[in-house]
């Protein structure tokens, strides 16, 4: 028992990302699914194929309709919820970087939803779903984790490293410190 407590002591901080994260992704799949089942198969309620929606012959387009009104509300979710604690880099370089990413992981589902539709030639709500929403979403979620934890939520500055690192006496330590920059002009 002492090795599961010092376990989630060292990794709490990432189990409670994980479980918020997943807790958006939840929203996202609330919102993401039924927008897909009623443009493609006309049953917002994902409960069985009630014949053809409007999209029904793009399913591709389908999916990058309902991920795109999905991704705006987890973009609030991880923003102000998973990820609040984080340093902010600004609104619109966040946004645009999270869009970006959001549609890598989008390729991952659209893809496994191509392979089943074009390669396997299914066409049934279930194989849609299968492939897009558990296998290309899987996917996906596991590069989107991965990715906005790197480049879009940036790791806040440790209060223990900048109260221990001194500051330079004058503007000539600074020229003398080697830190890999280029030197300043002046």
């Amino acid at each position: 028992m002492k090795l599961v407590t010092t376990l989630y002591r060292q990794f709490q901080h990432l189990v409670h990302e994980v479980a918020k994260f997943g807790l958006v992704g939840l929203l996202g799949l609330f919102v993401d699914l039924p927008i897909y089942n009623w443009l493609v198969f006309n049953n917002p309620l994902v409960l069985a194929d009630s014949g053809e929606g409007m999209l029904h012959h793009k399913p591709l387009t389908a999916k990058l309709i309902s991920t795109t009104v999905a991704t705006v509300v987890t973009y609030f979710g991880n923003r102000y919820w998973t990820w609040r604690h984080r340093e902010r880099s600004g609104l619109h370089r966040e946004y645009v970087l999270f869009f970006v990413l959001n549609g890598i992981g989008l390729l991952i589902a659209a893809g496994c939803l191509a392979f089943s539709r074009y390669v396997l030639d299914l066409h049934t709500w279930l194989s849609d779903n299968i492939a897009a929403n558990f296998i290309g979403l899987g996917l996906g979620t596991l590069f989107r984790f991965w990715s906005y934890r790197k480049f879009v939520f940036k790791e806040e500055i440790e209060l223990d490293e900048a109260e221990h690192t001194p500051a330079p006496d004058s503007p000539a330590d600074l020229d003398n410190e080697n830190t890999g920059d280029l030197p300043a002009i002046r």
